[in-house]
């Protein structure tokens, strides 16, 4: 379905100004934005993936991966086709790296009502905008988080943080939580893997957090690309620097998509990684893609709190959002009511 995009303006000559990213498209009549899904029509744009859903699927909630939002729930989670970021190592890129530009392939049609309906059918607690990066869907994204906050579900985006302020600021209503990919901590890494910048995403985390969105952030540590001492002890002292109870997700690379020079992560770096973290005082850090690391402990005594085995809840002993062992407040969301 193509429809008439949100957050651009018309300029001269009928150009039209993509503010939708971080990356400003300027985009000429009959052409498309960076994405390859927003094409300016006669001098208005317009997205082509509005409906289109390429990918839905129940996950657990753990699957975002969001470790302090309602946990063990599961999440109605979709997507369309296309990305704003061109990243070698993408797991999803079959859907991600594929545009309208060249007519690739396109989803099913599905209105938001249907996938309000479908996520309460199947017991969701939570719709994902997720598998690739919900900003280029915004505008279909938006309509099913208005109707489903109306229903009583909540809304997560899973995204790599290249939205801008206006785009937060305008589904802020309805967007509940966040997993945001720092994927990185320098314009280097950003500029050769992503094709785009590090402030925009850092500044995302920080309107996100500022706006009232629980916020977890993931970072893929790749061989020899982001995984020295002064990368990793940088994005744990940004994260510790925007809040000590941001969830910290640590991920183990595989090869995949364009990026086979590297095997996976050694456990020994993840490991190091979350030491990092530790010394700077986050008090959630979690390995993603091994089988140890998951579990949950009380940043202040240290007991076991929830227990995963991969992305399910075996044991969960909080006592509300508290510790019951010293009482501590654990940060995150556990049940309805719940207050960032």
């Amino acid at each position: 379905m193509i429809k008439e995009a949100m957050l651009y303006e018309r300029l001269d000559n009928s150009k039209v100004h993509c503010y939708l990213c971080s990356h400003h498209c300027r985009v000429l009549s009959g052409k498309f934005g960076i994405c390859g899904v927003r094409e300016n029509i006669s001098g208005k744009l317009h997205t082509h993936v509005y409906g289109e859903v390429i990918a839905a699927h129940i996950d657990p909630i753990e699957k975002k991966p969001l470790y302090h939002f309602f946990p063990g729930s599961t999440s109605y989670s979709i997507a369309t086709i296309g990305c704003n970021f061109k990243c070698p190592f993408c797991q999803n890129w079959e859907i991600s790296q594929v545009s309208k530009m060249d007519n690739d392939i396109s989803g099913r049609e599905t209105r938001p009502e249907d996938i309000v309906r479908d996520a309460k059918l199947a017991g969701c607690k939570s719709i994902s905008y997720t598998y690739t990066e919900p900003t280029i869907f915004f505008e279909y994204a938006y309509d099913i988080a208005r109707l489903a906050k109306k229903e009583g579900l909540y809304n997560n985006f899973v995204t790599n943080g290249y939205m801008t302020a206006e785009a937060l600021e305008t589904i802020k209503p309805y967007l509940d939580s966040a997993n945001v990919d720092l994927k990185g901590f320098s314009e280097d890494y950003y500029s050769r893997f992503c094709h785009a910048h590090l402030e925009p995403v850092l500044e995302s985390i920080r309107v996100m957090r500022k706006l009232g969105i629980w916020v977890e952030i993931t970072t893929l540590i790749i061989p020899g690309q982001n995984d020295s001492e002064k990368d990793l002890k940088g994005i744990a002292e940004f994260i510790a620097g925007v809040g000590k109870e941001i969830p910290w997700h640590i991920s183990r690379f595989h090869p995949d998509y364009k990026y086979l020079d590297s095997g996976p992560t050694p456990v020994e770096t993840l490991k190091a990684a979350k030491a990092i973290g530790e010394r700077t005082g986050l008090r959630y850090i979690y390995l993603g893609n091994i089988l140890e690391g998951n579990d949950t402990y009380c940043y202040n005594c240290r007991k076991l709190l929830i227990k995963r085995v991969v992305f399910d809840v075996v044991q969960n002993n909080l006592k509300g959002r508290g510790c019951p062992e010293c009482g501590a407040e654990i940060n995150g969301m556990f049940q309805e009511g719940d207050a960032l």
